[in-house]
This record gives C-alpha cells, structure tokens and sequence, in this order.
C-alpha cells in the first residue's frame, strides 16, 4: 500500500504509526481547542470544564523513558526528577498560543521550585534551535527544555493515557513519575497551579 508524497510536510518521519499520530499533531497545533480529544476507551481519566483532564492516583499510568538533548546542549533524564512533581510543557517558538502562556509557566516555576515541582519543556516543531532559545530569553524561561523537532518524545507515551496531542500541551508527572493531569489548551497562572497544587499536596 502506498501512501504517496507529502512534499508540504515540516519533517520526515521514520514509521507509519508515528506519521499517523504526527499528523494528527499537525492537525490540531496551535489550535487551543482542548474539547476535540474525549476519554474514549479504557483512559480512566476525566476533564473539567476548564479543559484539564486528571486521573485519580490509582489509576494513573507511568510515563514514558523521557531523555535527550536540551536547546543549551546538555542530556535531560526526566526519570532524574523523580519524587518530585514535574510539568511537562510543549512549546515552539512560532506558536502564539505558547507565546501567550509562557510568562506565566515561567512565574510559576519559579513560585513552585521551593515545593519540589520541576518544570521542563518539549520545544517541537523549531527546525533550528536559534529560535527556539530566544522565546526563552524573551520570556524570561529558566527551566530546560528538549530540543525535540520531530516530536519523537511526544510520540514515546503511550495509547490511551493523558498524552500530548498538541502545541501547546501541558502533562504533569506526580512525584512517582506517574501521568497525573494534562490540558491540551494554553494556560495561565491560575489553571497551572489548578493543575500543580493537588499533586504537591499529595502524600
């Protein structure tokens, strides 16, 4: 079976199930529509009104090996971070939606650093990483992110847990590494810590 020539694509992928879900990433970036993507299945997650999906500790899933390269050059384990919360944000650079949410992913980080959060970013899409590294200087983002143009990372979690299907997305790992919350809209301070704090309080 053939699938012909798609010469207007960004990038190129190696495999056919990983074109179907990139595509599908193409499809919906930038789009702030977080109502598209349902529970559907066997997810045992449940969204608010507010577009943030959550799923009750029992049933949470492990997320997925997360490791590269970030835009500075070094390796990133995210499996390092265990035991503390960890927000999982992806961005690029020419999305306006993530332009919008970014000063405040960048005063919360801040906020929560004290209270065992971690926040890192999954830039996706940014050809280059020039881009890429002066939104964060412009917005003021101290935290790492993985230079991930392909969106090989986004396509490392697996069916049918709270997986990133957009840019931006947002994914929150509790402090067993486990897929907590997730929007798939671009947030403010108050929807980030609507999303953090219930897991920083967790025992």
């Amino acid at each position: 079976m053939s699938y012909g020539r798609a010469p207007r694509r960004r990038f190129t992928l190696l495999a056919a199930p990983a074109a179907a879900v990139a595509l599908a990433l193409t499809l919906t970036a930038c789009s702030g529509d977080g109502n598209k993507v349902g529970g559907g299945g066997n997810t045992n997650f449940v969204t608010g009104s507010g577009g943030i999906s959550t799923v009750a500790k029992g049933d949470r899933k492990a997320a997925p090996e997360l490791d590269g390269e970030t835009l500075d050059g070094k390796q990133l384990d995210v499996a390092d971070y265990k035991g503390k919360v960890v927000v999982l944000n992806v961005w690029g650079s020419f999305c306006g939606p993530c332009r919008l949410e970014a000063q405040y992913f960048s005063r919360v980080a801040k906020e929560t650093q004290d209270k065992g959060v971690q926040f890192i970013g999954i830039n996706t899409r940014d050809a280059k990483k020039g881009p890429a590294v002066s939104f964060e200087k412009d917005y003021g983002v101290t935290y790492p992110s993985f230079f991930d143009p392909t969106g090989k990372l986004m396509l490392r979690f697996p069916k049918g847990t709270l997986n990133p299907q957009a840019i931006p997305s947002t994914v929150v790992l509790d402090r067993d590494g486990k897929i907590a919350a997730r929007s798939l809209t671009a947030l403010d301070d108050t929807k980030l810590h609507k999303m953090i704090d219930p897991l920083i309080a967790e025992k």
